[in-house]
């Protein structure tokens, strides 16, 4: 079934965390343009931050156990020159590094009062610092600014998978749609 990677391609595992961290970024980006617009009287103006928070948690977990996985497995070396395998390998910490950092930043935005962070009712991820200086400001421009980024580098992720399909003409895509 090839769940597990091998030198040659992607497992069937690290495909789907993969696709799913990719559509959680992207629908965080969205939801949080959305609600900073929203108003007091907006009926999604307090559920939405709720929601905003959840997937912001859960995908926190998700991206942790990404690299565990991706830390754990064997992966398939980049394709292209050796320059876009440095490229590559640069980017794609840069993304786990931008990642993990910015969903600290929201921890903190989030916790800044000393409130813990209710994940759908399922469980609560407690306040372990809420006493910095001006938390929710910073954390809150932080977050933006790396979002920001994030949502960039992402986009430029995802036109060079595409350069390599259609241009290079390689697997360098096929290899994150399908086993090998």
């Amino acid at each position: 079934m090839g769940l597990q990677n091998t030198t040659g391609g992607y497992g069937w595992i690290a495909i789907t965390l993969h696709w799913l961290v990719a559509v959680a970024v992207f629908a965080l980006f969205g939801l949080g343009l959305w609600m900073v617009e929203l108003t007091y009287y907006d009926p999604w103006y307090r559920e939405a931050p709720n929601v905003h928070k959840s997937v912001g948690i859960l995908l926190l977990l998700t991206v942790c156990g990404r690299l565990l996985w991706r830390l754990s497995q064997p992966h398939p070396e980049p394709l292209g020159t050796p320059m876009t395998r440095v490229v590559a390998s640069l980017v794609h910490n840069g993304l786990y590094a931008l990642m993990i950092v910015l969903m600290l930043a929201g921890y903190l935005i989030s916790t800044a009062d000393g409130s813990a962070i209710a994940v759908f009712g399922l469980f609560e991820v407690p306040a372990l610092i809420s006493d910095l200086p001006n938390q929710e400001d910073v954390a809150g421009e932080v977050h933006e600014w790396l979002a920001w980024l994030l949502i960039s580098v992402v986009v430029l992720h995802a036109g060079a998978a595409l350069k390599h399909q259609l241009i290079d003409r390689d697997d360098t895509l096929a290899r994150m749609i399908r086993p090998r």
